[in-house]
């Protein structure tokens, strides 16, 4: 279990992450939706050193935020999807993106042997030719955290990848069947 969040109607604690019920609770608690009341606002002051105040303004201006508000309510979000990802064993998404020289002899097969033995997790993937001899692949996938990262370091680790990288969010795709 992730960490406990308040149950709206009930008042009781669900998981996190747990069945796809209290995860669309989860995700709307981090991102609401318009079809849903939306959350209260609450109003806290925050400490920051004059530096990092400066380049959070800086940040909020060339991103185009409507406040520091947004910007921080952003960044909390942001940080509460790794603190999940971290933590937690429940479901999570997000891809998975490759860099690789084609030309590395096995290297394709390699990729997508892994990505068979890891066919649950792997929802959908494509891959773009980039200049001259290298690949682009982006994997959709979905699944624990840590089999996610599993899977990851396992791609990444092949002779031939350039660069690859996961990048999750909290909430998890319906299930597919």
């Amino acid at each position: 279990m992730l960490f406990q969040l308040p149950d709206k109607l009930s008042g009781q604690t669900s998981p996190f992450f747990g069945s796809p019920a209290t995860a669309r609770s989860a995700t709307e608690l981090l991102m609401p939706s318009t079809k849903h009341k939306p959350d209260k606002v609450v109003r806290f002051s925050v400490s920051l050193p004059e530096s990092l105040l400066a380049e959070l303004d800086t940040m909020v201006a060339r991103r185009g935020y409507q406040s520091r508000s947004h910007a921080v309510a952003t960044l909390a979000r942001d940080g509460l999807v790794e603190f999940a990802s971290e933590t937690g064993n429940g479901s999570v998404a997000g891809t998975i993106s490759l860099v690789y020289d084609y030309r590395k002899k096995g290297l394709q097969a390699r990729l997508a042997a892994i990505q068979h033995k890891y066919y649950l997790l792997v929802v959908s993937s494509m891959h773009v030719h980039l200049e001259h001899h290298n690949y682009l692949e982006v994997l959709l996938v979905q699944g624990p955290a840590e089999e996610l990262r599993k899977l990851t370091d396992e791609l990444v680790t092949c002779r031939g990848v350039k660069n690859g990288k996961l990048n999750l969010t909290a909430a998890a795709i319906p299930p597919l069947l």
